[in-house]
């Protein structure tokens, strides 16, 4: 079922004066109302209103065209129009007075006036300005794309051309079918994440979709929307190279910015022990067989709650399970860590620096940094950093700014190289060159998940002014909640 907008007069002239120019988002709500069946209604006050206009000829253009919307087919007497109230005033009420009464879901208007007395009746959460209908309704109805480095957001009929590649014939041996499948879902207009291994050569593929009110097993349904990675595959010659996080990470992100509160995967349990893993590791679980498999394909789920839940899990398990959302409460410490340039840029490859924008251009593929799970190696005083400790890391030398949230995962001092691979794993960044080098002296092994990326760096400048910095940081430090969550308002 569609919503009701009312729109106000100041919403009404514009739509019908060919005169004036028509701002994009309100051309965009209107277009996006129509195609999705919601209503676009006026009062009979806005009728009045538009009377007054001195304008002749726009005047009778708008009263014209008011025939496409719907109009309010009863008056009721608003009881805030006693006494002394002047004519634009009770017009305003009026259309208050319906929004109380529920005629409509929402009123739309650019009237200050109107978001002033909307506070005060207790209606501001249902009176929306033209930018915050649109994204209200881009929200429900546009899929909202993000992008990463080394993973490309594709059609999937853009893909048909290599159907027929090698890549794809493990999947065909495996399920009966799958060129139809592929080709149905191809026409539905369903996306794929996709990794190349060289131009028109797939090194990895994430077939995605958003499905609504899903029963994922015989006794599950998921409520509201979800997010399903139907195929996940990554090529023989890419595994061991993060590309099945790298697919993880652009589910988060589309998840939270489409507030799919759900991400489900299901398959055999034998043939995708490691996917399921991987999975484990990043807080699905296992919650019973997908209908009608017969107990042969298992169902995980992650919870992707858009609001951070209440739960009791310790830091680190509480990131594990509901990343990208994290515990930043009093009994979690907060780290700033200093990292020079290369490093950065190395580690946090899809990081927009403007510092970096020309290097950019001649980047290589760098599959260990993207991913969430990373490693961080310095010799740093600090001796001992709890796991779901919050580390920000600050950009020396050029940026000069914390740029990037992370969550320790484990932190530990080894003095052998061999030792310091071992535990960072494929998490590295680093050579073993440079690893050698280090382990000279006993060495910091941080290994973290990537958070997020601040939207707003703060820079040493803004950090000093309030208190945060008294210069450049030499080694990891630790900030008072107090400061740490300044830094979160501020740099979102």
């Amino acid at each position: 079922m569609g919503m009701r907008f009312l729109l106000d007069t100041n919403i009404l002239i514009p739509l019908e004066d060919s005169k004036r120019p028509l701002l994009p988002s309100l051309a965009n709500f209107v277009r996006l109302a129509t195609a999705h069946g919601h209503a676009l209604l006026y009062h009979p006050a806005s009728v009045e209103d538009i009377r007054q206009d001195g304008d002749i000829e726009r005047r009778k253009q708008t009263i014209q065209r008011l025939a496409q919307y719907t109009s309010l087919s009863a008056r009721p007497d608003c009881p805030w129009n006693k006494g002394e109230v002047d004519r634009n005033d009770a017009a305003d009420n009026e259309i208050l007075y319906a929004l109380q009464l529920d005629a409509v879901h929402a009123l739309v208007t650019e009237d200050k006036k109107i978001h002033a007395k909307a506070k005060t009746h207790g209606l501001v959460d249902r009176v929306y300005t033209i930018q915050t209908a649109e994204d209200l309704l881009r929200r429900l109805h546009e899929r909202q794309t993000v992008s990463l480095p080394n993973i490309d957001d594709v059609p999937l009929y853009s893909l048909s051309p290599l159907l027929r590649s090698t890549f794809f014939d493990s999947l065909r041996a495996r399920y009966p079918g799958f060129d139809d499948w592929f080709a149905i879902k191809a026409r539905s207009g369903r996306n794929a994440w996709v990794n190349w291994e060289r131009e028109n050569e797939l090194g990895g593929i994430c077939i995605y979709d958003r499905q609504d009110n899903e029963p994922i097993t015989d006794t599950m349904t998921l409520p509201g929307a979800a997010l399903k990675l139907a195929t996940f595959k990554v090529g023989v010659t890419n595994r061991g190279k993060k590309i099945g996080e790298l697919f993880l990470k652009m589910a988060f992100r589309h998840a939270s910015i489409n507030r799919l509160e759900h991400i489900f995967i299901h398959g055999d349990e034998d043939e995708h022990r490691f996917l399921f893993e991987m999975l484990e590791d990043f807080g699905f679980s296992k919650v019973g067989y997908h209908p009608g498999s017969t107990n042969h394909d298992a169902v995980y789920l992650k919870p992707h709650p858009v609001a951070a839940p209440a739960d009791p899990l310790s830091p680190f398990d509480y990131a594990r399970r509901y990343f990208p959302h994290f515990r930043h409460d009093a009994g979690v410490s907060k780290y700033i860590v200093p990292i020079q340039p290369p490093y950065h840029r190395i580690l946090f490859p899809d990081y927009p620096s403007p510092m970096d924008l020309q290097m950019a251009l001649f980047q290589q593929p760098n599959p260990a940094g993207n991913a969430i799970k990373m490693a961080y190696l310095c010799h740093a005083q600090t001796k001992h950093i709890e796991p779901g400790s919050i580390v920000l890391f600050y950009r020396s030398r050029d940026e000069r700014a914390i740029t990037s949230i992370g969550v320790v995962e484990s932190y530990d001092t080894l003095s052998e190289a061999a030792d310091i691979v071992a535990r960072v794993k494929r998490r590295t960044v680093y050579s073993m060159e440079e690893i050698g080098k280090m382990a000279a002296k006993s060495t910091r092994v941080m290994l973290f998940r990537l958070v997020r990326h601040l939207e707003n760096p703060l820079p040493q400048s803004w950090l000093e002014k309030g208190g945060v910095l008294n210069g450049a940081p030499q080694s990891i430090m630790k900030i008072s909640d107090d400061r740490f969550e300044c830094i979160l308002a501020h740099g979102r």
